[in-house]
């Protein structure tokens, strides 16, 4: 999964576009070096970020995703956004995708009953908070253990609300700190196994836990990302969430060669 980003605030600046040409742009770079699916979001939700409104996201969002849609008709398309809002005027637009929600339901109540409704595929992601307030948020007694029992809550609803498909994301870097992102990080299988053996959904590129670690920027992290993204892979990770493509398949590729 290729992440493209139509903000000015992003953590990762590369990954920043500005406007529908240069999100296609981003989009094709990331499909020719692998990447099958390219995740597209129009509010940054790292730690200290402050929320946009729905106008604002669906006004940086609907001319990137056509302009995506129509350069790359057989991409499969993401959208990144807790607003049901944006989840319906999606739809219309561009037909069916992928739900990336880093509330899962929890910040807009009609957003599960929207996309159960319209029979989406849906990531629902474990976090505290807001992006404002999540990093004040990081205790646990066992976070491995507390993050699955969130899923198999979020199970029930997702089941009430008609959503067949849903992937888990562990919410790296979301109320989390650092220790207890590699200690939920080394619990995915667990992780996995406490949830049915559910898709897991694992975004740790070029995040605050590496490159905070080592008091580095995120442009210095790509090696790092890609030693998590291996033992992500070794612990049971589905899909990879990336602002690299090319080096994200590589590491795939070796896996299955050392599988």
């Amino acid at each position: 999964m290729g992440i493209v980003n139509m903000t000015d605030d992003s953590y990762f600046a590369q990954s920043r576009c500005g406007n529908a040409g240069a999100a296609v742009r981003r989009a094709g770079k990331l499909i020719e070096e692998g990447a099958s699916i390219i995740d597209v979001g129009a509010c940054s939700t790292r730690p200290g970020s402050a929320a946009v409104g729905a106008e604002e996201e669906w006004r940086r969002l609907e001319p990137a995703l056509e302009a995506i849609r129509n350069a790359f008709p057989d991409v499969r398309i993401s959208v990144d956004t807790y607003w049901a809002e944006i989840v319906a005027r999606t739809y219309d637009l561009i037909g069916d995708f992928i739900v990336n929600d880093i509330s899962s339901g929890e910040d807009d109540p009609e957003m599960l009953g929207t996309v159960g409704g319209l029979g989406l595929t849906y990531v629902a992601m474990h976090k505290k908070g807001t992006p404002m307030t999540m990093q004040s948020l990081c205790s646990y007694d066992d976070v491995t253990r507390e993050v699955a029992q969130y899923f198999d809550d979020f199970a029930a609803k997702a089941a009430a609300a008609g959503i067949r498909d849903w992937i888990i994301d562990p919410g790296f870097g979301f109320a989390k700190d650092i220790g207890q992102n590699y200690e939920l990080l080394g619990g995915l299988s667990s992780l996995k196994s406490m949830c049915g053996g559910r898709r897991v959904l694992v975004g740790v590129s070029r995040k605050s836990m590496i490159y905070r670690y080592f008091n580095i920027s995120p442009e210095e992290a790509l090696p790092a990302t890609q030693v998590l993204h291996f033992k992500a892979l070794q612990l049971g990770a589905d899909i990879l969430r990336v602002h690299d493509a090319a080096q994200a398949v590589q590491t795939v590729q070796l896996y299955r060669m050392l599988g």
